[in-house]
């Protein structure tokens, strides 16, 4: 009897987690898992797909193999498809729900003793062990060899640069609402300029590791 697509796809991650965590082996076996099924994820016209997708992808590398930020992917639960799609729409929601788009969200909030609301994923702390691909990003993003990101900032606010927004955004992410208080520029604003000037550079950078 042939083997499944989705046959394949589970051996291939089955051999991948396998792999020691954070070896050569371990990444070029996310990269073609992540190869194999970066076309198949729900679409979604949102201002913040991008953005959940990116998401996405670290939760994906996070705990595929072991549950480093929720419970390790389970292949006899669901496909990674529907895995992977129920965390993006999970982000998209939360997205539209912090700007007033959406009543739902997926996430518990609890009220401090200030009397405001805090959001709980906001308190997750970053894991010990980062993905090679987040420490990678990271990298890039800081050194900064060519000086574009630095060169590259808002009109309003010479502060806001996209290495700025690049580095503050990854695991753990730094939520718009905090940024817009820091440094007194609306979240829209801020959104849209990673949008159209720092996301098409770290993807650029992710399609040249392999990521993408």
């Amino acid at each position: 009897m042939a083997i499944s697509n989705e046959q394949q796809l589970v051996q291939l991650i089955r051999q991948t987690c396998q792999q020691p965590r954070g070896s050569l082996e371990r990444q070029k076996g996310l990269t073609a898992i992540l190869k194999t099924i970066q076309g198949k994820l729900w679409k979604d016209s949102s201002p913040h797909y991008q953005d959940a997708l990116q998401r996405t992808w670290f939760y994906f590398c996070r705990n595929l193999c072991e549950a480093t930020t929720a419970p390790q992917f389970d292949p006899e639960r669901a496909s990674v498809i529907t895995w992977l799609n129920a965390y993006l729409k999970g982000e998209l929601t939360k997205a539209g729900w912090q700007d007033g788009r959406a009543q739902q969200r997926m996430a518990p909030l609890v009220i401090n003793s200030g009397g405001e609301f805090i959001d709980l994923l906001d308190t997750v702390p970053a894991p010990s062990d980062l993905p090679p691909m987040l420490e990678t990003t990271r990298e890039w993003a800081e050194t900064d060899t060519s000086r574009e990101l630095r060169r590259i900032h808002l009109k309003e606010n010479s502060r806001v640069t996209c290495q700025m927004v690049i580095l503050r955004r990854l695991p753990p992410e730094t939520p718009w609402k905090v940024l817009s208080d820091e440094f007194d520029v609306p979240i829209a604003t801020l959104s849209t300029f990673y949008r159209r000037q720092c996301l098409p550079r770290l993807r650029k950078f992710g399609e040249e590791q392999g990521y993408l």
